[in-house]
Parts: structure tokens; C-alpha cells; sequence
């Protein structure tokens, strides 16, 4: 018979991770992008300084925004980040809903009378 290992390993740090209500929030914001035909593609990682979701034009580009939850940054310049495709953030704060509004307003479209 074989061994049984455990998956993924055993590890000394926790890694950062989104609550179901913050995920839930990215998630809806991107399933309207993807919708306008602004995003096609996503990926999620987990690390022990932040958590970050990676929004993608493409598969083969570099994320074209990457939503990050810094707990480390609380007291600081806050616990949301949005950077962008350079690298530069964006916004940051405290709160999630007004880091991703320039997002949101990419999908705002006026409508006439």
C-alpha cells in the first residue's frame, strides 16, 4: 500500500486570505467586466503579507489590475490596495468599495433622454 501524505505539507505561517463577503465583491465586479468585454481571464493568490486577485485583458498579459488585502498595511496607508499594470497603486484604503471604485466607473455609460 502507499503513503499517505498530507496536502499541501505541512507550514509555520498562515497564509492571507479574502472573507466570503469580500470575494463575493470582486467577484461580481468581475463577472460585470467580463461582461463589457473588459476582462477575460482571473487568478487568486495567497500569501503569508497579502492576498491578491489578478484581473487579466488577456492570458498571456500582465494583470491589468491586482486587488490586494494587506493586513500588515492596516495602520498605515490601509488595508485595501488596487495596483495597476505598471505596478502603481492606484488607491488604497481602509475599506474595499472605495478602492475599487475607478473600476466601477469603467462600466458606468451614460444614457440619454
Amino acid at each position: 500500500m502507499g503513503t499517505v501524505l498530507a496536502f499541501p505539507g505541512p507550514s509555520n505561517q498562515q497564509n492571507v486570505t479574502f472573507e466570503r463577503l469580500e470575494l463575493n465583491r470582486i467577484v461580481d465586479l468581475y463577472g460585470r467586466m467580463v461582461a463589457a468585454g473588459l476582462w477575460r481571464d482571473y487568478a487568486i493568490e495567497f500569501r503569508a503579507e497579502a492576498a491578491s486577485f489578478h484581473a487579466f485583458r488577456c492570458a498571456a498579459e500582465q494583470p491589468e489590475y491586482r486587488i490586494e488585502k494587506r493586513p500588515g498595511q492596516r495602520g498605515g496607508g490601509g488595508l485595501w490596495a488596487l495596483v495597476g499594470e505598471a505596478g502603481q497603486v492606484l488607491r488604497r484604503g481602509p475599506e474595499l468599495g472605495p478602492v475599487l471604485a475607478p473600476i466601477e466607473r469603467r462600466l458606468m455609460k451614460l444614457v440619454g433622454d
